[in-house]
């Protein structure tokens, strides 16, 4: 039986302070991220959830397109913080992500930096931030994640190679609201913790993030960097390791680990 998700059944009994006090949810949507803007930009409360039951023109890093057909979680958080949080963002969305999928379902998920989140060496989850930000004052960010949960992944062969789904890792469904409900549970301790200036966000996200210590492949702007991925820096840059011993800071790229490359080519 297919599951209808409904802002009464994820809201009821919550107990957050913050996120998800208000949700909005449709059945289809081309963008949660863009309708989250527009609450934004009008002032909606901070912790407002945009969720859709399907997306249809949702997008990932690098203008990439994200897939998120019925079975699948499509939503949006409204967030209002400091110019200086922005970077730990990232950090905290993708650890409620994958802690979320733990309790829910007791896989064992592992960060992909900078924004995946996987099961074994496939991709479960993506999560995009955007910002508008003037000057040092952010007038929002918004946070989009997409989560794998119900659909066949076979069934959609331009993802199949390098993606999963819960239900194909469980061999049964998983609910969408006890997720969802866990996810924004999750964020917000993380979220509040940021804003009172808790320190562990950064340590918690680094010991997670299954491409330390790998030999790996960074493709960014256009140049392509091989080497060891080696730490991160606390504004969520990667520390390349070169071949000749020498430490490059990335920012953003699309990592791929070197075995993966090798196979890809074979």
């Amino acid at each position: 039986m297919k599951e209808t998700l409904s802002p009464e059944a994820i809201t009821r009994n919550l107990g957050n302070r913050l996120i998800g006090r208000r949700v909005i949810f449709y059945p289809s949507v081309t963008s949660t991220n863009e309708l989250a803007k527009e609450e934004a930009r009008r002032g909606a409360e901070e912790g407002t959830v945009v969720i859709a039951g399907e997306q249809t023109g949702g997008k990932g890093r690098l203008r990439r397109s994200w897939l998120s057909p019925g079975g699948s979680i499509a939503l949006s958080l409204v967030l209002y913080p400091e110019v200086a949080e922005l970077p730990s963002l990232i950090m905290a969305a993708s650890l409620a992500v994958a802690r979320s999928i733990a309790a829910v379902t007791g896989l064992e998920p592992r960060l992909k930096w900078p924004n995946d989140v996987l099961v074994g060496e496939r991709k479960v989850s993506g999560i995009l931030v955007e910002s508008q930000v003037r000057g040092s004052r952010v007038d929002y960010a918004v946070i989009g994640i997409g989560i794998n949960v119900n659909f066949k992944v076979a069934d959609f062969p331009e993802i199949a190679p390098a993606a999963t789904s819960l239900a194909g890792e469980l061999g049964e469904k998983v609910s969408l609201t006890a997720l969802i409900r866990r996810l924004l549970v999750e964020f917000e301790g993380r979220y509040l913790a940021l804003k009172a200036g808790g320190g562990s966000l950064y340590e918690e996200w680094r010991d997670s993030l299954s491409t330390l210590g790998q030999e790996v492949r960074v493709e960014s702007g256009g140049d392509v960097q091989v080497g060891i991925a080696q730490s991160v820096d606390r504004d969520g840059s990667l520390l390349l390791r070169n071949p000749d011993g020498s430490l490059s800071r990335v920012v953003a790229g699309e990592v791929r680990l070197r075995h993966q490359t090798e196979q890809d080519s074979t």
